[in-house]
Order: structure tokens, then sequence, then C-alpha cells
């Protein structure tokens, strides 16, 4: 990511917004490894399906889509749902599940500080992170 780029300069964006969708999701964990995305705005629930050509262990999936889902769900007004391909590995991430899991309503967040470290500190927990999926 670029220093001077915030990644809440795309906070308020919607789903249907190719442009803005592109460059959240190059910026996030991982996103020099983005192959193509897919977005579903046909109907409701909304959602984004994001392929990645990475090479990690399955705990690596599993906090890239939960860190990338956070901020998508925080960004991206109504996103309802993320999917992440790793290679055969997929993962789905609901914005309500996720709300969820950490007790706290996403759209509170305001900056892209706060929201990395209040994250990354969830990831940390492994025990937690590994019951999302489960």
């Amino acid at each position: 990511m670029h220093a001077n780029e915030d990644i809440f300069q795309y906070k308020d964006s919607f789903i249907g917004d190719n442009s803005a969708v592109v460059n959240l999701t190059n910026q996030l964990r991982n996103g020099e490894h983005v192959e193509g995305f897919e977005l579903n705005t046909k109907e409701q629930p909304y959602g984004i399906i994001i392929n990645y050509d990475l090479l990690g262990s399955e705990q690596d999936y599993i906090d890239t889509a939960l860190y990338n889902a956070t901020f998508l769900f925080v960004l991206v007004q109504n996103v309802d749902y993320a999917t992440f391909h790793f290679g055969k590995d997929e993962y789905t991430v609901t914005k309500e599940n996720l709300q969820d899991w950490y007790g706290e309503e996403l759209s509170e967040f305001t900056n892209e500080e706060k929201l990395t470290r209040y994250v990354q500190k969830q990831l940390e927990n492994e025990n937690k992170v590994n019951q999302f999926f489960n």
C-alpha cells in the first residue's frame, strides 16, 4: 500500500463501484496476490468473490480472509458476504457472522490504524480465529 493512500477513502463505497472495489482489494492483505474477483450485485445478498494465487498455510488463509473481510465490511456499504479462494481452499465470511464473532458494530470504525490494530489483536487469539470457520 502506498504510504499516502488511506484505505478509508473507500468508506461508504458500494459493491457495484468496480474501481473502488479493485483499488480496495489491491490494498488489503496479500493484495498483490489477487488474481481476479467477481461481484454479485444482481440480487441480495450482495457479495464479492476474490481469487488469490497465494501459497501458504491454512492459518495464513484464515487470517487473510478474516482481515480482508473486516475491511470490506467496514468500507463497502452494501456487501453482505465475501468469499476468498486460495487454490482449492475456500472461505466465506458473512457480515452478520463476523460482527457476532467480534461483538462489535463494524461500521463504527472510522480510521485505518484503529481498525488494523483491532483486527490484528483479534487474530492473535488462534483459538477464537479457528472457531470462526468451525
